[in-house]
């Protein structure tokens, strides 16, 4: 695995070493000694998949609050998708900054999503899946979310969405915390 820092603090692009031949190919998706070598979570007692019929379906953008956060690894498993993060960490110095990212069945990219980001993606192909490791089991009562087009963010998706739930569509603009004073 190779292991590229991105444009937000602390969130890694992940690409595989793959090995090729008249097989197929073969590449390692995840190696605890790697990962804690390179300071990245290793527990990720929750594995999470989800199938999206239609291109233009957008899911997120969601996130766990404290102290129930996760550190999650994406990884598109068939079709491809638009992989969007937000740092919301008010004391990171990409607080408020998004980035996006293509993870494909074909590229084998995976995104490593540090706690205290809201993450989303919306699908590029039809039937698309994603799998994704996540470090904290979900719990129902520190879910969170950012709308898909809040102005504090100005994410651009980059495709058109045909699909995104209520819930989803429905997140509050958000409100920075504020922070003590000393």
């Amino acid at each position: 695995m190779h292991f590229h820092p991105t444009s937000l603090t602390d969130a890694v692009l992940l690409t595989p070493d793959m090995h090729d031949d008249a097989r197929g190919h073969f590449a390692r998706l995840f190696c605890e000694t790697e990962m804690a070598n390179a300071g990245l979570e290793t527990r990720f007692p929750q594995h999470n998949h989800s199938f999206n019929h239609r291109k233009g379906t957008l899911r997120g953008m969601h996130f766990q609050r404290s102290p129930h956060a996760e550190v999650k690894v994406v990884r598109c498993t068939r079709g491809a998708i638009r992989d969007v993060i937000v740092d919301l960490r008010p004391d990171s110095p990409s607080y408020m900054r998004w980035d996006a990212f293509e993870l494909t069945e074909d590229n084998g990219h995976q995104l490593y999503v540090p706690r205290g980001f809201a993450h989303g993606y919306l699908t590029l192909l039809d039937a698309s899946a994603v799998a994704y490791l996540v470090s904290t089991p979900y719990t129902p009562a520190a879910e969170g979310g950012v709308r898909w087009n809040d102005p504090a963010f100005g994410i651009d998706w980059g495709s058109e969405i045909v699909e995104i739930s209520d819930k989803d569509a429905g997140w509050p603009d958000y409100k920075a915390p504020h922070k003590e004073q000393d």
